[in-house]
């Protein structure tokens, strides 16, 4: 399977300030790919980069096999991207945004915007000032996908939409994947990467923390401890051995003790902590 994104020693700085340094993944074609971590991690200046938005310092990125540094106005034809705060003319009707939108690319999408206005709901003849949060978010959905782009780069894509429209919206992704588009995914629900992602990136303070498949991030060895120990509720992840532990707990009043394995969500915001 070849790859669709390749990110090699990625690095980009603002001044003494942090960015992304020396960060390095692939996404394989035909993936939905979670891209994770706390505000400030430098998702999106990542992102940024990939679509040739600006400048870095050091390191190559190569989308649908081409650089962007020399490529970008080709590759960006071929890219479906939703920030997770897309600005529109407020006084301009959906439809005109919506075709504004694929006159860009120079390209007639009207057939396949139509049948995602009807699958997401969308009213082409309301202007952009009289629609909700979500019904906007929708049509910056429309805009990303109507072009069946090669890839989908989106940023928080549900926040603001209720869950029907999440789930369809999601539902959608998947039939673009079927047909072998590849989709980058910086989600604000976690549990969106345990549902739909095959693997996952995860950073943290500009750095990459792990790069792994979401089916052996949840065979990590930490384990959730609840307990009551010397009068006092205790409630902790522990990576350490078992038999540690229990060597720590001799000598303690220990009066209860559950082991069980964290969640997903758990495990995802260990990585992000010190």
């Amino acid at each position: 399977m070849k790859n669709v994104i390749e990110i090699h020693e990625l690095t980009k700085n603002y001044g003494k300030h942090r960015g992304v340094s020396d960060l390095s993944f692939s996404v394989t074609e035909g993936e939905i790919f979670g891209f994770l971590g706390p505000n400030g991690a430098g998702k999106s200046t990542t992102i940024r980069c990939m679509l040739g938005l600006i400048s870095f310092e050091r390191g190559s990125i190569k989308l649908l096999g081409r650089d962007i540094r020399s490529s970008r106005e080709a590759l960006l034809k071929e890219v479906g991207y939703m920030p997770s705060e897309s600005m529109f003319y407020p006084a301009m009707k959906v439809r005109d945004v919506i075709k504004m939108a694929a006159d860009v690319r120079k390209q007639n999408c009207r057939a396949e915007a139509e049948r995602l206005c009807e699958r997401l709901q969308v009213d082409m003849d309301k202007k952009i000032c009289d629609l909700s949060l979500g019904n906007r978010k929708k049509v910056s959905i429309v805009c990303a996908m109507q072009h069946k782009p090669g890839l989908f780069i989106f940023d928080e894509p549900t926040s603001g939409l209720d869950p029907l429209m999440q789930t369809e919206f999601f539902c959608l992704i998947k039939e673009y994947v079927s047909q072998g588009t590849t989709c980058l995914l910086s989600p604000h629900v976690l549990s969106e990467v345990r549902r739909y992602c095959k693997n996952v990136a995860i950073m943290k303070d500009g750095k990459l923390r792990c790069v792994d498949a979401v089916s052996n991030i949840t065979k990590a060895n930490a384990k959730r401890i609840k307990m009551i120990r010397d009068g006092k509720r205790e409630d902790f992840l522990y990576e350490g051995d078992l038999n540690d532990l229990h060597k720590e707990l001799a000598g303690h009043d220990i009066t209860d003790l559950l082991i069980e394995e964290p969640s997903l969500d758990e495990i995802f915001m260990h990585f992000y902590s010190e």
